[in-house]
């Protein structure tokens, strides 16, 4: 029998053409390690149970990592798909892909699911895991898959075969579900120990609102029951933290629908929020070199076309027309700000130019999509573009890595890092993009930061590095970007006269730091849990009085707050003082300042923290003093240059 040689770690063995994997980790470790559910081979994950048929080297894929658990989340989809077929007959399965938390399957059916039917489903999944029904891999040719799947009547999975341009196709099968799938799965349905749940929703057939609606269930697996409770927990702690709810219960936001889907208004603290982080970028931009500027809402078609939106991004844009001209409203601020750079001649001298605009855009968002203020049609950015030499790009980039990190600093935000390179839809050169990813490469590895590659996920007119920060949940979140663009300076003839008294063209760094200041703000709310510190909190301190007694020096005090410029109210209703603190409290208000008969006599408060706190009293001017300390932004250093 032909023989193929199979590397394990460091050791090297021959092993018989076709063994599967599981005998090939066997002959290596003398048993199948507990906790490996799968390989790696060449990139390629491969089930336990798959022939080897080629010398390969394997990495055992462990259930304690992210790619086990993610095999582990795509099985238990499958699961989930034969317990809703053997409960509700004529359903029709589409897809089913494990995420980030967990999976979720669509499905055809003649009625929405609701949440009453969840536990119904889960508890037919536990009895498929339980019979640990084996995940049974085969492979045929993509036609008789379609005489499959034909005969099971699930015409989804007919349509997804015909669009397929592979002959053989691999289909899995377990218990009385067959399904047209890449794989891999964990080798048996007992591997799925802790299961849940989470939640219905509708969708649409490949994400097209003209295509079928279908409905959505959500749910989560573990290997381990207590990893289950301890994400449960967490969910629950998010669904407390959610930013709509205390939007509206901290009176900071709210949709209407009279003015339209995906169109935050702010109420006064919420606009005070607001203005607040954008008061801060102000400065800390200001404080390395940048300058402001402001570019329309609108600018002529031609210019869009020009610069490859029209071309690339045109279904997330608006139009108008105006005197029979076509005008786009923007959805990024880039175009104004090479407008405003070509304006002069530029000298290398006065090279690297910093623009930045906390400037309003608008994007065509689906209504499926939107999501409270982390997915809306209209919001802030905080822009900017960075034209630079080729000798200055290392350092700006470097600069902004170091911009981005003091301020997640500022909120106790970690970050990842990913680079993202060129996409299928895209403009420019190949040795203008590989100059470009060089770039961000080089920089992340002279800033000795770990990043991860994502393939394709670029922006059309240049690769990028994405930032994306963890809250107090551990949640990931995308804020922060950084792009590297050759195309756009070419594309508007941007120059700079070098030394050589002749024209060159600039590089231009597309860059936010919060990004949305709508989508930052509702990770804020939700990573604070409202709680927001002094420095941001809308409403720093409630003066309560104890009774009518009190309301002079109440007043007086308050007066002398506001004066100070501290943000505080007063709460002078017939109500028990127990009532106010506790109203104050819900509010997430950082001081309750109590005013009795004893304050009013010694000119002092009685401060009360949120958390329950008492403070001793002090004076008036103490307690004006202190706040005022906190009230300044935690920034880590005084830079009045960009960081390098």
């Amino acid at each position: 029998m032909e023989k193929i040689k199979i590397q394990i770690e460091d050791a090297v063995r021959e092993v018989d053409c076709g063994v599967t994997v599981k005998e090939a980790l066997r002959g290596h470790f003398g048993k199948v390690p507990p906790d490996v559910v799968a390989v790696r081979e060449n990139g390629d994950l491969l089930d336990l149970s798959s022939p080897l048929s080629h010398d390969a080297v394997l990495a055992p894929v462990s259930a304690e990592s992210e790619e086990g658990l993610d095999i582990l989340r795509h099985s238990a989809a499958h699961v989930m798909a034969e317990a809703v077929r053997e409960l509700f007959p004529g359903v029709k399965v589409t897809i089913g892909p494990s995420i980030e938390g967990g999976f979720y399957y669509d499905f055809d059916y003649t009625r929405p699911f609701t949440t009453e039917d969840l536990p119904k489903i889960e508890a037919r999944m536990k009895k498929i895991i339980k019979r640990n029904l084996p995940f049974k891999r085969t492979e045929m040719s993509r036609d008789k898959a379609v005489e499959l799947f034909e005969k099971l009547e699930e015409p989804y999975k007919v349509e997804l075969l015909r669009e397929l341009d592979h002959e053989m196709v691999s289909i899995y099968e377990q218990g009385n579900f067959t399904d047209l799938c890449r794989g891999p799965h964990v080798p048996g349905t007992g591997v799925i120990r802790a299961v849940k749940l989470t939640s219905v929703a509708g969708s649409y057939w490949r994400g097209d609102e003209k295509r079928q609606q279908l409905q959505r269930i959500y749910g989560t697996a573990f290997f381990k029951q207590e990893d289950l409770d301890q994400y449960l927990h967490r969910m629950e702690e998010a669904l407390r933290r959610d930013h709509r709810k205390l939007g509206k219960e901290l009176d900071l936001f709210s949709f209407s629908d009279e003015a339209g889907a995906g169109l935050p208004i702010f109420h006064p603290k919420g606009a005070f929020l607001r203005s607040r982080l954008m008061e801060m970028e102000r400065r800390e931009h200001y404080k390395r070199g940048y300058q402001e500027v402001s570019g329309p809402q609108i600018l002529k078609q031609d210019l869009w076309k020009q610069s490859g939106h029209y071309e690339n991004y045109r279904e997330n844009m608006y139009f108008t027309e105006i005197d029979e001209i076509a005008y786009g409203i923007k959805p990024m601020n880039c175009l104004a700000h090479m407008i405003i750079y070509k304006s002069k001649i530029r000298s290398f001298r006065d090279l690297p130019v910093r623009y930045f605009e906390l400037g309003t855009v608008h994007r065509h968002e689906r209504s499926g999509v939107l999501h409270g203020l982390t997915r809306v049609r209209q919001f802030t950015q905080d822009d900017a573009h960075i034209l630079c030499t080729p000798e200055q790009l290392d350092s700006e980039i470097k600069g902004v890595l170091d911009f981005v990190a003091d301020i997640m600093a500022m909120f106790g935000f970690t970050f990842e890092l990913e680079l993202s390179t060129r996409p299928e839809k895209s403009i420019g050169s190949d040795e203008d993009w590989e100059r470009a990813t060089s770039a961000l490469r080089n920089a992340l590895e002279g800033r000795n930061l770990p990043f991860q590659v994502n393939e394709g996920d670029g922006a059309f007119y240049g690769p990028k590095i994405d930032i994306k920060i963890r809250d107090a949940l551990d949640r990931s979140w995308q804020c922060a970007t950084i792009q590297c663009d050759f195309t756009l300076p070419d594309r508007f003839d941007l120059t700079y006269v070098g030394s050589d008294n002749e024209r060159h063209r600039p590089i231009m760094i597309h860059r936010v730091i919060l990004g949305s200041i709508e989508r930052f703000l509702g990770v804020l709310i939700e990573h604070y849990a409202g709680a927001f510190p002094v420095w941001l909190a809308p409403v720093q301190a409630v003066l309560l009085n104890v009774t009518d007694r009190s309301i002079p020096f109440l007043e007086q005090t308050h007066h002398r707050m506001i004066a100070a410029g501290l943000r505080v109210e007063k709460d002078v209703r017939n109500e028990k003082l127990g009532f106010k603190i506790r109203e104050a409290q819900l509010q997430k208000t950082p001081y309750m300042l109590v005013v009795g008969d004893k304050e009013c006599e010694t000119g002092t408060v009685a401060p009360r923290r949120r958390d329950g706190e008492q403070m001793p009293a002090m004076s008036v001017d103490a307690f004006i003093a202190m706040v005022l300390e906190e009230n300044e932004p935690p920034i880590m250093a005084e830079k009045t240059t960009p960081l390098h």
